[in-house]
């Protein structure tokens, strides 16, 4: 299974209209071999950079149909149901105002259930909900770097 996308490749930088402080727009993934067995797909950005100590959820999705192959700000599936993030929010939040570079994962499961959560859960009860229902994983990792003061995001 692969997660890639057309705005970045990984390891590279995160646009600057996917940032909070720019359109806060969720980045276009695709997705690539998905297991036959897959009932359905979950994605979770999350930065791994964070001073919180703990991984901070930008976006949070599940029950993706698995036939799916493109997601953006605008083709998100209607069966998907979307969580909520590390800062209160049903949606997308991307990278805010961050001092250094930080580091963000994209995660894609393929999962061997729909989960039975409503939208708008948090992290905790997705994370309880895949145990044991993740039957593969890909990652695409992009960042931003917001060292000296700066704010481009491509450096």
């Amino acid at each position: 299974m692969r997660l890639t996308s057309p705005a970045f490749r990984d390891g590279e930088a995160i646009p600057a209209e996917h940032l909070a402080t720019h359109v806060n727009e969720l980045p276009p993934m695709r997705v690539e071999a998905v297991p036959a067995g897959a009932l359905s797909l979950a994605i979770l950005i999350e930065d791994i950079d964070s001073p919180l100590g703990e991984h901070v959820t930008h976006w949070l999705a599940w029950n993706i149909p698995p036939d799916t192959t493109y997601l953006d700000a605008v083709s998100v599936p209607s069966e998907c149901c979307v969580g909520t993030d590390t800062f209160g929010k049903v949606g997308y939040t991307g990278p805010g105002p961050l001092e250094g570079r930080h580091h963000f994962r994209f995660v894609l499961l393929a999962l061997d259930t729909m989960l039975d959560l409503p939208t708008g859960a948090p992290r905790p009860l997705f994370d309880a909900a895949i145990e044991g229902h993740v039957i593969a994983e890909a990652e695409l990792t992009g960042h931003v770097d917001q060292s000296a003061g700066g704010d481009d995001p491509s450096s």
